[in-house]
Parts: structure tokens; C-alpha cells; sequence
């Protein structure tokens, strides 16, 4: 198998942008590329062209590897729903809800053969894998069960490198302790390292290098920039950082829901005009512009969340716009009933919702995952086209039948809530704002209450290409590419 595997020696290091660098790299030179990911943990996924769910970070990655993003490339995500239990996605479907211990116990070899048939699968498709692991290949109360990181480079075959972060400070004792944690034979599987944000002058760090490189015997492979990338993220831990430096004349608070999911619907935000920033409490409300509820992967939880934290009261007192998406837009609905206990674990829960939305939310053990296309509902009078995805186990049915749709998709539902001024929106389409149309109407709305001139619509979806070919060239130069090919095809290094 030709490929190459990027293991980090922490969380959040940067593993997944290497991969998505290094595909949008091979795929310039011809190569057909397919990232992997064999156990991905997030809340954050992404929906396949046959309505399965994988991690986002790989649909991002297929993205630049220039192909059709497929449930091979990522056969198990678990979705956390709870802090003790995460729900099994197997090949883009629901398996089962698991407990860690469960998994660790009863899944192991199930997801052993998931692993091999999808890397077998990719084998056979592709010229090359570029394989990411997760959070750091020695922890090792994980490690004799693990199913992400050095065990699924010795299953492929391939090579590691191995990346840190210089940002987060200890570089050099991250890097030497992963190391000297490996058994031999992995620690032989590791080809270089990469160090990763770096800020200031690399001339200063060429004694750090040398060091490094004298100390493990392993050569240092790259020692990349510090990047302002826009590639869509995955790991909750960097939410604050993608958001942080965003500021504009609009001011959108969005609510950091506890089991916050696919908050890469916000992302589309970036190249705008406006400040987005993620509140805990109400007091860091403030008085914005409009507020998001975003997806949650555990609504009702989250909705006692809020409750508990006074969001409630001040939603229903709030002049300004509000929009729910998904889980978001179920704790707007009056009454929410979990009967199969699918949300909670518990059948026969009920709930009060927040009561801006005059529906019922039941919850069912079936989940929905589709992408859907349409258009905005006739009532609302404004022609605009609209696509995105559904992720969701609930199912919205309204009191009167004539309450004004938001949408009208093109397999003949009518979907969401419009309420009269158009003031409270509620929908299950994630991506919503990634309409480049719609957001940009959305945001004059906006503009014109607060007295501002309107802007015109910025090409986000036209920009995504772009995005993935500046990673790229921003990256290249830093690295030791030729040396770095000759790891992921096998060749004898001279």
C-alpha cells in the first residue's frame, strides 16, 4: 500500500490540515488521493453523496484531494453524547450507542475488520492513502486496544510522521517523549517529524533542529508556518481560535452549546463582514445583531443547559433575529418528547421548549441523514436557491398546518419555520449559510436595521478551491517534499 500516515503528539496539533495539505499536493501532481481516518471521534461530520455521515475533517480532505468524499475514508465516527457515551457511526450508519468500556470491550474487532475492509477498499481505488491518527498514538492506558493510530499503520504498512506543535510550547519534550513511549518497532515506523506553527524566524530554530535530529535520529521533515487558513475545522478545541480574530460591523452571538455538533455551518461567516462570537452565559450576550443555536448532538441535555443558564428567558424577551438549526431549532419548539428515549436513553421523556416555534419535536430511533437541495417556501416571496444536509433523529410537526414554511426542497417537503417577519427562522438543513445568496440577504436584513449600507455577496462556495490551493503553496516551500514522497511510496532513500 502506498501512503503514509500523520500521527501528532497531542489534540489539535495540526494533523489534519498536513493531511489536507499533502492531498491537495499529490492530487496537483496527478496522483488520485484518498485521505483516511479510521476512527474519528466529533460531533462535527459530514454527508456523503449517498446520505452517509463521515468526520468533516475528511469530507474537507477529499475536497482537496480533488474526489467524491465516500464512507472508506472514515469507517467509524463516534459522536459523543454524553461524557461517558458516544453514539458508533459504522460505514455512514448508526450502529449503536456504546459506553467507552462497551467499545473498548465489545467493539474492538468488529472495528479491526471495518478498518481492514475500508483500507482494502481504498487500496484498490486509489494510488495513494494519506492516513491521519488521533490525539497522540501513546496514551497508553488506550493503547493495547487502540484503533487510529500505530495499529492501523502497521495493518496499512505505511510510514508515520509525526507532528508537534511549537505554538503550545514544550516542543522539543513532546517530541522526545512520544518517541521514547513507543515500542521499537513503532518507534522505526516514524520517518520524520514535523513541527508545526511556528512563528518568527526559522534561522533561529535551525540549532533546535539539529538537536532534534541528533537526538532521535530522525530527520525533521518540515517546520511550517504559523497559517491563516480557512480550511472548514473539526476539533471543538480550536472553535475559539477560528472565530477569535473575526470582527465587523455586525455583531452575531452564537450559543457554545456543551454538546455542540457541526458548527462549520457558522464557518461560512469568514470572509464576511461580521463578528461571530460563541457565548456560555447571558451575560456575554451582550446585544447583538442576532443569535444562532446551533446543532447539538444531545438536544434535550443542551436544552437544560440553557434553561439552567437563563438563555431561555432571554430568548423570548430578545427583539432581535434568531436562527435554530437542527437541535438548535428544536429547543425553539414548545414541547419536546423523547418516547424512545433515542435523545436522552431515557423513553418517555418530555420537555418544555423554549416556545418561540408553536411545534412539537418527537424524537425517533431512526436517524435522518440526507443532502437536500430546494428553494425558500413561495410564502416568503423572495426567490433564492438552497442546499445543504440533514442530520437528525427528531421529526418538527407544527400545531396549525398553515405557519409559513422556511423551505421548499426539491423531494417535496416543505421544511422549517418562517415566522411572520421573518424574525425567528428554524430549519434541519445544516450549511445553511453557505448559500452564498441567502447569507448575503440574510445579512442586509441585518444591515439595514442597524443603519448600515449593504454589502455585496461574497463568493464563499467559489473560494473554496482556492482555499485548498493557498494551503497548499503556503506549505510546500516549508517542507521536504521529495524526501516526504519517497516516504509515502516506499522508495529507498539514497
Amino acid at each position: 500500500m502506498k501512503g503514509i500516515m500523520i500521527q501528532g503528539t497531542a489534540s489539535d496539533v495540526g494533523k489534519s490540515l498536513v493531511v489536507t495539505a499533502f492531498c491537495r499536493l499529490l492530487a496537483n501532481e496527478g496522483y488520485a488521493v484518498a485521505p483516511f481516518k479510521s476512527q474519528n471521534m466529533s460531533n462535527n461530520s459530514y454527508v456523503t453523496m449517498e446520505g452517509k455521515e463521515i468526520g468533516r475533517a475528511q469530507g474537507a480532505q477529499a475536497e482537496a484531494a480533488m474526489t467524491e468524499a465516500s464512507v472508506w475514508m472514515n469507517p467509524i465516527l463516534l459522536k459523543p453524547r454524553s461524557d461517558q457515551h458516544a453514539e458508533v457511526i459504522q460505514f455512514g450508519t448508526s450502529f449503536r450507542t456504546l459506553s467507552g468500556k462497551d467499545y473498548r470491550n465489545s467493539y474492538y474487532h468488529m472495528g479491526i475488520e471495518s478498518i481492514q475492509r475500508a483500507l482494502s477498499h481504498l487500496n484498490e481505488t486509489f494510488d495513494v492513502i494519506i492516513m491521519e491518527g488521533a490525539g497522540s498514538p501513546v496514551e497508553v492506558n488506550l493503547k493495547d486496544r487502540e484503533l487510529v493510530n500505530m495499529k492501523v499503520a502497521e495493518m496499512a504498512d505505511v510510514p508515520v510522521l509525526l507532528v508537534a506543535d511549537i505554538d503550545r510550547g514544550g516542543v522539543f519534550a513532546s517530541v522526545i517523549g512520544t518517541l521514547e513511549l513507543l515500542e521499537p518497532d513503532e518507534r522505526e515506523r516514524v520517518k520524520g517529524i514535523i513541527i508545526n506553527k511556528f512563528r518568527g524566524d526559522p534561522e533561529l530554530f535551525e540549532d533546535g533542529i539539529t538537536w532534534m535530529e541528533e537526538r532521535t535520529g530522525i530527520p525533521v521533515v518540515g517546520v511550517l508556518p504559523y497559517v491563516e487558513h480557512r480550511v472548514e475545522g473539526e476539533d471543538s478545541l480550536s472553535i475559539t481560535d477560528r472565530f477569535s480574530s473575526q470582527k465587523g460591523m455586525i455583531d452575531i452571538a452564537a450559543i457554545q452549546l456543551p454538546y455542540l455538533s457541526n458548527y462549520s455551518d457558522l464557518e461560512a461567516f469568514l470572509e464576511e463582514d461580521v463578528t461571530i462570537r460563541w457565548v456560555q452565559t447571558v451575560r456575554d450576550l451582550g446585544n447583538p445583531d442576532a443569535i444562532i443555536i446551533p446543532g447539538t448532538k444531545s438536544t434535550i441535555r443542551d436544552l437544560n443547559w440553557l434553561n439552567e443558564r437563563g438563555f431561555g428567558d432571554y430568548l423570548r424577551e430578545y427583539e432581535g433575529s434568531v436562527i435554530g438549526i437542527c437541535g438548535g431549532y428544536q429547543m425553539l419548539t414548545d414541547t419536546l418528547v423523547d418516547e424512545y428515549g433515542s435523545d436522552t436513553g431515557k423513553p418517555g421523556t418530555s420537555i418544555e421548549g423554549v416556545g418561540m416555534i408553536p411545534a412539537t419535536t418527537s424524537f425517533h430511533s431512526r436517524k435522518t441523514t440526507i443532502r437536500v437541495s430546494g428553494k425558500l417556501h413561495p410564502a416568503i416571496n423572495v426567490e433564492c436557491e438552497m442546499e445543504g444536509y440533514e442530520i437528525h433523529l427528531g421529526e418538527t410537526v407544527f400545531e396549525h398546518p398553515a405557519e409559513k414554511p422556511f423551505l421548499q426542497l426539491n423531494d417535496g417537503r416543505a421544511e422549517g419555520y418562517y415566522s411572520q417577519d421573518g424574525r425567528v427562522i428554524g430549519t434541519y438543513v445544516h450549511h445553511l449559510f453557505h448559500n452564498d445568496e441567502w447569507r448575503t440577504m440574510w445579512l442586509n436584513r441585518l444591515r439595514t436595521r442597524k443603519g448600515l449600507m449593504h454589502q455585496k455577496q461574497v463568493n464563499r462556495s467559489q473560494m473554496k478551491e482556492q482555499i485548498y490551493e493557498n494551503l497548499a503553496n503556503q506549505l510546500r516551500p516549508h517542507l521536504n517534499w521529495e524526501l516526504i514522497k519517497e516516504f509515502v511510496f516506499q522508495r529507498d532513500h539514497e
